[in-house]
């Protein structure tokens, strides 16, 4: 007889992995995992679950299989389309709320949104702030309106996530806006980094992950146009790689940014980089 109990015991996945496809092939939430582990399964059921364990053993990311990742207390869609949100990436929405927690109706730009998890974990916990977000792929534009209309409150006082598809800054029309702060997690892997042949990263859009470059390409394009669309003492904050943080720090002193430093996430590593502009218009 199968039941939860017997499946997760056979399964060669890691515990955690085998519970959460166990819970999308059922239709089940975790609680019920645990109190009907005893239940014999449909065969319909258990034939879901092998099907979505086998996907996962040849490396497929969990979060594709079920659809879907918690990312700063929020469940986003995730489609193949999008790069998958990262515990790590949380430490950029936690530093620009703390930047901004005594800016009233901030004004925040997201570059590369991609599932929108930036942007609309950003809008959920600050319901005053103005937000935009940038994407250039069609495909993970539309997983982004998709995300920011389920998981955000009609009613907000800030309005609707704005979403703009294109390339960086150009899909901006100069409407006369300037940002408190420009938040972006750009594709910062290097062409010839063997990551993007392993693991999670094979089925993720590699434009998301990678310039086709040295890594640095989009981010020395995102730090160049800043000042053009920040308000006066506006801020800037980038997440990166584990070994390009100076980099990045120099990047932004160049072109005029200060208070620059890098905040370490959990693990240690210097993941997101960032500073202060004076910059004034006209």
């Amino acid at each position: 007889m199968d039941t939860i109990a017997v499946l997760l015991r056979a399964s060669a996945l890691p515990l955690l992995e085998a519970r959460v496809l166990l819970g999308a092939a059922l239709g089940w939430r975790r609680t019920e995992l645990i109190t009907r582990d005893t239940e014999a399964l449909e065969p319909a059921a258990v034939m879901r679950f092998h099907a979505l364990e086998a996907r996962r053993l040849a490396g497929e990311p969990v979060a594709q299989l079920v659809g879907q990742r918690e990312f700063f207390g929020l469940e986003f869609e995730v489609t193949p389309a999008v790069l998958i949100p990262r515990p790590e990436t949380e430490l950029l929405v936690e530093t620009a709320l703390g930047a901004l927690s005594n800016v009233p109706r901030p004004r925040i730009l997201d570059l590369g949104t991609g599932t929108g998890a930036i942007a609309v974990a950003l809008a959920a916990t600050r319901p005053d702030a103005q937000i935009w977000a940038v994407e250039y792929s069609p495909e993970a534009f539309a997983v982004a309106a998709r995300n920011a209309a389920r998981l955000l409150n009609r009613a907000r006082p800030g309005g609707p996530v704005h979403l703009r598809q294109g390339d960086w800054y150009n899909a901006l029309d100069d409407a006369g806006w300037r940002f408190d702060m420009i938040v972006s997690n750009p594709p910062y892997i290097a062409a010839d980094d063997p990551h993007l042949v392993t693991g999670d990263l094979r089925f993720e859009p590699s434009n998301a992950l990678t310039d086709h470059a040295d890594g640095l390409s989009a981010i020395r394009q995102i730090i160049a146009g800043a000042p053009a669309w920040l308000a006066p003492h506006g801020a800037l904050w980038i997440e990166h790689g584990y070994d390009q943080a100076e980099a990045v720090r120099t990047l932004l002193t160049a072109r005029g940014f200060t208070n620059v430093h890098s905040q370490r996430d959990l693990a240690g590593i210097e993941r997101i980089s960032g500073g202060k502009h004076k910059t004034k218009h006209a």
